[in-house]
């Protein structure tokens, strides 16, 4: 008689969080401590020549100003645009704007391969020259790259270890989630966040190294070092929960329903000429007062990159940023202070931002009581309640030195009431890692600081 198989299967993998835990434990890997990683990633710096100069948009090799629409495109039709975008928000408008924005409908792949060693999780994390970094080299995922980078679009060579994401028939898939991007400069932009585990033997090129969880902990702890797609991607796994929180699953979803339901935000398309308030220059498009961002040109040199040089445009902030979770242990449980954020370029109009997500030089001519909700608190906290300071850089192949200061704070009543204002929620730490791992739900901003707060727990534990 013949054994009967079972089609069923366990709807999740009970065994992932604590297979995560050991991993977020251990401080020493099998490339060795953090000490070793430094030391590393220094010869990485110094073994390719990296250079990224300004020049004039006359300058741009493949791109050029449409002249029925002035949009910036590149003569392949791929890669972005940068056009305009007109943006009406309430109902009626109670705010309304010209911006120009950047258009990529394509779905790019970032994605982390992960392999057990003696026992272990390791992450293989990649020392990738970005140009808008402020210091060019970053720690990304294994492959970071445009569907036309990896269709081979721009003629380079083959992006390294594809295939995993790609084919991977024999591959563990931990997380797979299409996730939005920077919806103030990207307009409807999604990326396929994975994490893929391998059994067979993977051998790491020499821009490439294993770490542990607890590893990339340590290193979220330096400026401008783990970059944003790692983050974005880290923050897909799932981290430890309890059954408890102020306000239930159901309760959480309905209220971001019904935030949903209550921004409206009316947007169109335009011609990059007819956006209002913008000049274009020789060498910027800026905005009439000097604040927000400007779109420059760039030329860049990268010799471990598909592509050894290239020029292209970039979205530079007038800036630093500041991004920030308000927090509070809620009857023994961590909870976050998150706010339902409409951005023009979100597919679904609102998404979970945090406490805090802002450019302060943007409000710097405006009184406090015009400034955005709670951060006059952030910028004037006592240092004994900042759990986590540090500088992140945000997508450094599309935005120059875009940096903002990311922030955990431990907050009391008189900071973050129980009872917050209209668009604010208390979530626990579980319920914003939960929705993480589906998409539309948690902005990118929210998604580093998830990560950097799964970090610092880690520590703890």
């Amino acid at each position: 008689m013949t054994a009967q198989i079972a089609l069923t299967r366990p709807r999740d993998d009970q065994g992932l969080p604590a297979r995560l835990a050991r991993s977020a434990a251990a401080r020493h890997g099998m490339s060795g401590s953090v000490e070793d990683f430094h030391a590393w990633f220094a010869r990485r710096r110094t073994a390719t020549r990296f250079a990224v100069d300004r020049i004039s948009f006359g300058d741009l090799d493949g791109w050029y100003f449409r002249d029925d629409t002035g949009d910036l495109v590149h003569r392949s039709g791929r890669f972005f645009s940068v056009g305009g975008l007109r943006v009406a928000m309430g109902d009626p408008p109670t705010a309304s704007w010209h911006q120009p924005i950047i258009g990529q409908p394509e779905i790019g792949i970032l994605g982390i391969v992960a392999k057990e060693f003696d026992g272990v999780l390791h992450f293989l994390m990649q020392a990738k020259m970005e140009p808008g970094n402020p210091n060019l080299l970053q720690l990304s995922p294994t492959v970071q790259a445009t569907r036309s980078n990896y269709t081979g679009v721009h003629q380079g060579a083959a992006v390294r270890y594809l295939e995993h994401f790609t084919r991977g028939e024999s591959d563990r898939v931990l997380s797979d989630v299409l996730q939005s991007e920077h919806g103030s400069w990207f307009y409807r932009k999604r990326n396929r966040n994975m994490i893929v585990e391998v059994s067979g033997d993977v051998p790491p090129h020499e821009d490439f190294r294993w770490l542990t969880l607890g590893q990339i902990a340590e290193l979220l702890r330096y400026d401008n070092l783990v970059n944003m797609d790692s983050r974005s991607v880290l923050a897909s796994l799932p981290a430890a929960s309890t059954p408890r929180a102020l306000h239930s699953d159901t309760e959480l979803l309905s209220w971001l329903a019904a935030m949903r339901s209550a921004h409206f935000v009316r947007t169109e398309r335009i011609p990059l000429r007819s956006a209002s308030g913008w000049t274009r220059g020789a060498a910027s498009i800026d905005h009439e007062r000097g604040r927000y961002f400007s779109v420059i040109a760039v030329a860049v040199q990268a010799g471990n990159r598909e592509v050894a040089q290239w020029t292209q445009p970039l979205f530079e902030p007038r800036g630093e940023g500041v991004v920030a979770f308000l927090t509070r242990e809620i009857e023994g449980v961590p909870h976050i202070l998150v706010r339902a954020r409409a951005e023009a370029g979100f597919l679904d109009t609102v998404e979970l931002g945090p406490t805090v997500q802002t450019i302060p030089a943007n409000y710097a001519h405006l009184p406090p009581e015009k400034h955005p909700p709670f951060l006059d608190v952030v910028s004037a906290v006592p240092a004994g309640r900042v759990r986590y300071s540090v500088l992140q850089s945000e997508e450094g192949g599309r935005f120059l030195n875009a940096v903002s200061r990311y922030m955990v704070i431990d907050a009391d009543e008189s900071m973050a009431p129980l009872a917050p204002p209209f668009g604010f929620r208390w979530v626990s730490h579980g319920q914003l890692a939960e929705m993480a791992r589906h998409g539309h739900y948690v902005n990118v901003h929210a998604r580093t600081l998830l990560t950097c707060l799964n970090a610092l727990a880690a520590r703890v534990g």
